[in-house]
This record gives structure tokens, sequence and C-alpha cells, in this order.
């Protein structure tokens, strides 16, 4: 602590004697400092002096228990953790965030207390990059971006056609967020796209380098044909229907197409051992193909069966679609680019399953998790033989693990971010978003070559770490596509999300809007953002407008449907009003579910057409079942196995008036 004090005075000495004269030179940059660069090396002296003795501080277990049993450590910790509090509050109070830290009466428990200063660090970290911006010269806006929740986003329309002061220029501040006049590609799509609320069945009816083969009912068209389509339910239901009635496996329906091929690799030792990094070609001398008609797939899926490596990248849009629509794929080779048109060619992106699935060829992806499931919910498409480069940014412990910090370090290369939220539905591309599309796989394969050098050097020339990357990218490869599952309790994963107190009131329009919204996105194929983004769900909830005009002024701006709907939405209000007030919810309303345990024979097989919400079950065949109300997230082990065979799945029918419709 002396030393501390020392340093501290000593700086103090050095700042006084030297405040005249830099004060002279610029009085409003850093008082006590010549330039910015020296107040920048003290602060992070300052930092990490501060973070050195942090470390030193004993550590949570047996050494913390036992300093903690004197009590000159407990005043000691106590007082500086009090000191610690007011400072951050004076900090947060300073930024406008809510700084009561110390309030033990209105923070209860550290979980808020730790939201409180990720929230705070979100603001204050956007305030430093708008105000590092406009030093750069770069035009912002002048007001902060707040964390999700404390406001609506901005969209940003642009019109991506507009033509410039001359045939030959070319846009050097083109960013899109959100572009207008585009006609829905849903609407050209072979396949109505499945908004229902039932499980995703893989789109796969053909499995190209099968050791496993594919169950008949896939394969077998016939099988296919017939089911029930006189039903009045959706198709992945009467596909359902009609496997139970057949008495396939489940389990075949819903399992990983490729999982026994993917348990089953072996990587290769040459893929073990060091390799000779092959450098990229630059993109201006690289050639790049646009793919959009099935002539020019179907060529491309031979180039890529006999390459060893290529990489691959997905641009998606979520905003306008209820699931999401995977608009473009990149695939760079060592040689040549592709940029393929996946919303033209949806139906036939099937084909590249022979390259992806081919186990001798290595699929170099970055940060896959989404990829994995949009190649899956969109084409029916799987990897085998994946690595992720993210996952080997994490073995290495870099700095950060993002793409664009990849391409810096190792290509010196800055990506250029101002399309990363851009509207890829956009047709034609502009040509500043194709050659931004390239920049995502173009390097990539040389990054691959570094890090499996740096992954062995890392561990002394042993494969062990390099094959612990490839362990976990074949972990990401299994991965299964999931749809939304709407059920009678999903409001509440929400609300606790949220942390929102409500009354039985406006937890009764929470619910009610909640399934209004999951209904209308499905049918209209919107995501519930742009039906009704959740800050304005909560705060119709929370006020409980008497008057149609009254669940407008919540919404700022109105979203269209909400305009179009604003009657039916005012009818959910006028019945959440209606309910008894209560100030605190029933424990009963909130953790406790229904568990579906099968109670005989039931002769449609949809006993098992079970809602599940966390580790629970709802009854969905009053007829053939046994309730028990149970605690949510715990059930009688008896019952354990019963509940772990039931499939889980999608909707409410009762098994009499199905059965009666068969």
């Amino acid at each position: 602590m002396d030393s501390l004090k020392k340093h501290d005075s000593s700086n103090s000495g050095r700042q006084d004697t030297s405040s005249d004269t830099t004060e002279e030179e610029n009085p409003d940059l850093c008082p006590g400092f010549k330039d910015v660069d020296a107040f920048v090396k003290y602060g992070l002296g300052a930092v990490l002096s501060a973070t050195k003795a942090s470390a030193g501080l004993p550590q949570a277990g047996d050494e913390y228990d036992f300093y903690r049993s004197f009590p000159g450590f407990q005043e000691f910790c106590q007082s500086q953790g009090d000191k610690l509090l007011h400072c951050m509050s004076q900090i947060m109070q300073h930024h406008g965030c809510r700084a009561h830290l110390k309030d033990h009466s209105t923070v209860t428990g550290l979980e808020e207390r730790f939201d409180l200063v990720v929230d705070s660090n979100d603001v204050i970290l956007e305030r430093v990059g708008i105000l590092l911006d406009e030093a750069d010269g770069v035009n912002r806006s002048q007001q902060p971006v707040m964390p999700a929740g404390f406001q609506p986003p901005k969209i940003v329309v642009s019109s991506w056609n507009r033509k410039g002061s001359s045939s030959g220029s070319r846009s050097e501040t083109f960013k899109l967020l959100h572009a207008k006049n585009i006609t829905r590609p849903q609407l050209k799509f072979k396949e109505k796209v499945d908004n229902s609320n039932t499980p995703f069945i893989p789109k796969i009816f053909i499995k190209p380098n099968a050791i496993k083969s594919l169950p008949s009912y896939f394969s077998n068209k016939q099988i296919r044909k017939e089911r029930p389509e006189d039903l009045d339910v959706p198709a992945a239901l009467a596909d359902f229907i009609h496997q139970q009635r057949t008495q396939e496996h489940v389990e075949d329906m819903f399992a990983h197409p490729y999982q026994f091929e993917v348990d089953h690799l072996t990587i290769p030792e040459n893929l073990l051992s060091k390799p000779e990094p092959q450098m990229y070609r630059p993109m201006a001398e690289t050639k790049c193909s646009f793919i959009h008609n099935l002539e020019d797939l179907v060529a491309l899926n031979g180039k890529l069966c006999k390459l060893s490596e290529f990489a691959v990248d997905l641009e998606h849009h979520s905003y306008r679609s209820f699931l999401g629509i995977t608009c473009l794929m990149q695939i760079s080779t060592r040689d040549e680019d592709f940029i393929i048109d996946t919303l033209e060619l949806r139906s036939e992106m099937y084909i590249l399953n022979e390259a992806f699935t081919d186990p001798a060829i290595v699929k170099v992806f970055h940060g896959a998790d989404s990829d994995i499931e949009w190649l899956q919910r969109d084409f029916g498409v799987y990897v085998v033989n994946l690595f992720d480069t993210h996952q080997a940014s994490r073995a290495l412990n870099l700095a950060r693990h993002s793409l664009d910090h990849l391409l810096k370090h190792f290509c010196n290369v800055d990506s250029d971010k101002r399309y990363q939220l851009a509207d890829w539905r956009i047709r034609p591309l502009p040509d500043e978003m194709v050659q931004y599309a390239r920049s995502d796989t173009h390097y990539l394969l040389y990054i691959y070559d570094r890090m499996r050098l740096q992954l062995l050097d890392f561990n002394h020339g042993q494969p062990g770490l390099l094959q612990s990357v490839w362990n976990k990218s074949k972990d990401i490869s299994l991965k299964k596509y999931l749809k939304p599952i709407f059920t009678e309790d999903s409001y509440l994963e929400l609300q606790r999300k949220q942390k929102k107190s409500f009354n039985t009131q406006q937890l009764t329009a929470f619910r009610l809007l909640f399934a209004w919204r999951d209904k209308l996105a499905r049918q209209e194929d919107e995501s519930t953002g742009y039906v009704m983004p959740t800050h304005m769900m909560i705060k119709i909830s929370e006020e409980l407008p008497k008057e149609p005009q009254g669940i407008i002024a919540c919404c700022n701006p109105v979203p269209p449907l909400v305009r179009q709907q604003i009657n039916e939405l005012h009818l959910l209000i006028q019945e959440a009003r209606e309910m008894p007030l209560l100030k605190e919810v029933p424990v009963e309303l909130i953790s406790w579910r229904t568990l579906c345990v099968r109670e005989g024979g039931c002769t449609c097989g949809l006993v098992s057409f079970c809602s599940m919400s966390g580790n629970a079950f709802q009854t969905v065949c009053p007829s053939r079942v046994t309730v028990a109300h149970v605690q949510m997230g715990s059930y009688p082990s008896s019952d354990r196995q019963q509940v772990e065979n039931a499939t889980t799945a999608t909707t409410v029918l009762c098994c009499k008036s199905l059965n009666s419709r068969l």
C-alpha cells in the first residue's frame, strides 16, 4: 500500500510541475499531460497495476476461506469493496447509467449488479467508439446506441439501385441495412416454407457418401407420396401421422442423417502433421464466378469433388422471414471464388451434398454453428469433415476470435464491415456487396494452413491440440436444426430473460400478445421482431391501454402489422384487464408444468406428440395420458424413462378427434 501511495504522490507531483506548460499548449486536452499518448500511457500503467494487484488476492477456495477466517481480512475486503463500488457508481452516474451498486434495497442480487455493470460498459464503450470515429473524421450519430431493450432499433433504409453522379462512379460510403421495394423471395420458392408449429424433419432424400444407408422413410419416394394429404394439417404433421401408421421408428425422422459417418470419421495423418501454408492470390487476380443456374451448380459440384479442401460461408436474412432465409453461399478454393445465388437455386442446393459430405474433403468454416443449421433447414445439406477456424482461434488463445481479427492477424487485411447488416435478398447484388462476400472466404484456406501450423507448434509438435479442434468441429457438424416451437408457457422464458415483474393482468396481456405475435409471424412469414418488437410488447403489457390509440402510442414507430391488427390487439388487452388484479403472480402459474406419461396403447400414436418447456411436458392427448403436476426441471424417477422415450413435437391435438379424421 505504501508503494502505491508513493507512486500516486510522485505522479501527482509530476502532473503539478508540468501542468502549466501543458495547459498552455492545449488547455482542453488531458490537463496535466502533454498529449493524449502520455495520458494513455499513464492510464494503461494504472490499469495494469490494478489488474496485477487484483490477481494477487487470494483465490476462491481453500486459500480464500483461510484468509476469510481473520476479522482483519474481512474488514479490509469490505472497506476496499465499498470504495470500488463507490468509484464504479460515480463513473456510471457520470454517464447517465443506473448506479446503485451499493444500495442493497435497490439492487437485490449479484446477478442484477453484474447486469448493471455490463449495460453501463455497453453505453460507455459505444460512446468511446463514437468519439474515436469522430476523431477519425467519420460522421456518426451523436446519440449513443443503448443496449438492447433500452430503445427500439433504428432501421436505415437505402435505395440499392440509385444511379451515381457518373456512370463510372463507385460509392465509397455505401451502407445498407434494409432495402425497400424488394419482392419477397419466398413467393418464388418451389417448395412452400413450413412455418407450422411442428418439428423439423430433415429434407434429405438421397444420401451421397453413405456408410449407413438412409432410412426408408426418406429414400422411398413411394412412401413419401402416400402421406395423408387430404388431412387439414401441415405437411410435416401429415408425414408424422403416416410414419406412425406405418410403424416406422420415430428416431429415424429426427436423427442426424450423417451421425454415423461423422462419428466414424478418422482424420488422416497428413492433416495432423505440419502443413506448408499456401499463400492466397490477391482478390483482383482471382477469378470469381456467380452461380445462378442448375448447369453451373452441377459444374461447381464436379470441381469441388476433385479438391482436398475448400472454404465456405453463408449470408443470411432473418428480419422479413419467420425462420430466416439463406440468401447467398460463398465458396473459395485455392484458385477461384464462387458466389452461389441460393435464393434462385434453393431447391437444387442438395446437389452439393456430394462434395460437402465427402470425408476426404475438408470444409473450412469460421463460426459454423449457425451455418450448419441453416444448410440443413434450407437445403438439406450436411457437412462431414469440418474444420472451424473459430474453434482453432479459441484453442490458440488469440486475443479475439472474430474473422476480422484473424484476417488482420494472419493476412494483415482490414475487413470492411459496412455490409454486415445488409439485406442480402437484393438482386442483382451491388459490386460492393459481392466483394464483401468474397472476402469472407477468400483468405480462409490460408488462415486454415497457418492455424494448423500454430496449433502444432503451440503443442511442441504433438497433434493433441490440433486433434481437439477437429473433434470440436465434428461436434458442430452434428448440430441439428430445431424449429422454434410455441407452447402455452413459451412466454415465461422471454419474461424471465427480460426480468420484468408483472401483476396478473400484465402477465396475461404479455401471454396473449406473445401468442398473437407468434401466430401472426408464422402466417405472414415475418420475424417476431418485425410483427412486434419485444420492447413494444412489454410496454403495452405494462401500460394496458384502454383505447386502441393507447396501443399505437406505445409503439414508435408503429409496425405495419400492429396498425392492421389494432382492433384484435385492443380485444386482447381488454381480456387481460378483466383478469382479477393481484400484485404478485401465484407461483403455480409460473413454475409448474404438466407431465405427459403414456398410459396404455394409443391407436393413432400421437400420445408422444408433446410440447416441451425446459424438462417438462404438456398434455396433448387427454384421453390417453395420465396427468401429473411436477415442478419445472424435475419429475419422478419412475417416469424419467417414459419421458425420455417420448418424442418432443409441436402441437396440441386430441387422439380421439384426430382418429375420427383418419
